[in-house]
């Protein structure tokens, strides 16, 4: 079981990870955040994430599918930002934000590993 800075430090070792953060789905405000690029703010980006996030969900809801959202994935030129909504106990209203280097990564790992992140994370 891992807490919140065990399961960025974890997140950071995904190969191609730029950025990790884990954030308040109702504030928008990060719990945590690691990262290594200069040019990434994670506290902004996270922030901003969390828009794409509520619509999202009021989406699914609005369609009334009774599917629970597993990821998001937004796609820019040099980077993937994936988006995961935390679904274990004590983890609802949060989400697992990472960012990823589009020319060294493997999405599919990633979303591999984001939810093995989640299954072990305690909060």
């Amino acid at each position: 079981m891992a807490g919140v800075e065990n399961a960025l430090q974890e997140a950071l070792t995904i190969e191609g990870a730029l950025g990790a953060a884990l954030v308040d789905i109702g504030s928008g405000m990060a719990l945590g955040s690691l990262g290594h690029a200069a040019d990434l703010d994670l506290t902004l980006a996270a922030a901003g994430s969390t828009d794409v996030v509520r619509a999202t969900v009021r989406a699914v809801e609005l369609q009334g599918r009774a599917e629970v959202m597993e990821d998001i994935l937004t796609t820019l030129t040099h980077q993937y930002h994936l988006i995961r909504p935390l679904t274990g106990a004590g983890g609802q209203g949060l989400f697992l934000y990472l960012v990823l280097d589009r020319a060294r990564s493997n999405l599919a790992m990633a979303r591999h590993h984001t939810r093995r992140i989640e299954s072990e994370l305690t909060i």
